[in-house]
């Protein structure tokens, strides 16, 4: 299909990227309900490492095939499904060119309570290129002791992906060396975006941000300077401009289980705020299949008409 001005827009904050990767891009961009629209609805399914499969996988059972999830996004009309090796080779052939894939590079189990959390490198971008991905997916923690150790890996196979005409999505998850409401903090999050970004990311992953304030530092500017944090939209705008100015794509996660209700009330915050769009793996997966893809479709719906009511900055 033909770029829209909006894609080509996007396209053009990525100019120094190889034809390789800005055709990635497009075919993330250009998959889905949402295609041309520049705002991206994937599905994750990481839980099942993360988390095992009981915790990710008991309410609906049928989620324990890989199937189960290409099928799912495919239906749904996201733009893109991503997941660790396992999955992603038992369906990959199967549904080979119907939907976008994203191969996690980097996963940990919840079987221990590391000092300095860091995930293991669990995939190559060989695996991805030969498995048909779009891009890579890497986790890095901001606020880890192992942090370091995870941004020179993530800038390794960030110079491999990109040689290799592959798109690089973070997943920004802050985590260590502060409070537990610190994670998810405004300051927090929008540092957490920047590096991401600043890392060599295409695609940033983030938490939707709270008021908190974890840095006293911080709290002076945003009270010297009457940065908005009061309301989520308000943050996102604010996650948004912290990275570099809007010319990175930002999405945010769907967070832990919640009612449907509670899920889109909040995504529709987040599109009020001018988010890139939602990557919701347990909010979906864990519903029953019907329920699932409604709620997904809704999601994109608030994308979609987002995007339509007003112009792209």
């Amino acid at each position: 299909m033909a770029l829209t001005d909006r894609v080509k827009q996007i396209l053009s904050w990525y100019s120094s990227d190889n034809p390789g990767t800005q055709t990635n891009l497009v075919r993330l961009l250009n998959h889905g309900a949402l295609a041309g629209t520049g705002k991206l609805v994937i599905l994750p399914v990481d839980q099942g490492f993360e988390h095992g499969p009981v915790r990710s996988f008991a309410p609906n059972p049928e989620a324990n095939d890989p199937d189960y999830h290409f099928q799912l996004a495919i239906d749904a009309g996201c733009n893109a499904y991503a997941a660790p090796l396992g999955f992603l080779e038992a369906g990959a052939a199967k549904f080979a060119g119907q939907i976008p894939l994203i191969l996690k590079l980097n996963n940990s189990d919840s079987l221990g309570k590391p000092e300095h959390p860091i995930s293991a490198i669990t995939g190559s971008v060989e695996d991805a290129l030969r498995l048909g991905c779009v891009g890579i997916g890497y986790t890095i923690y901001p606020g880890s002791g192992a942090r370091n150790q995870m941004y020179e890996d993530l800038r390794e196979l960030t110079i491999e992906a990109k040689r290799k005409g592959l798109v690089v999505i973070v997943w920004s998850y802050a985590r260590g060396s502060m409070s537990k409401a610190g994670e998810t903090g405004i300051d927090v999050i929008a540092y957490a975006s920047h590096i991401a970004a600043e890392l060599g990311a295409h695609v940033v992953k983030v938490k939707p941000p709270t008021a908190h304030i974890e840095q006293d530092e911080a709290r002076k500017m945003y009270e010297k300077h009457n940065i908005p944090i009061a309301t989520l939209p308000d943050r996102i705008r604010h996650v948004i401009q912290s990275t570099f100015n809007g010319k990175r794509v930002v999405i945010f996660s769907g967070g832990e289980a919640k009612g449907a209700d509670a899920v889109l009330a909040e995504v529709r915050e987040l599109a009020q705020g001018g988010s890139f769009g939602s990557i919701m793996g347990r909010n979906a997966f864990q519903r029953p299949r019907a329920e699932g893809l409604e709620l997904l479709q809704n999601v994109i719906r608030i994308y979609k008409d987002a995007s339509s009511a007003k112009p792209a900055r």
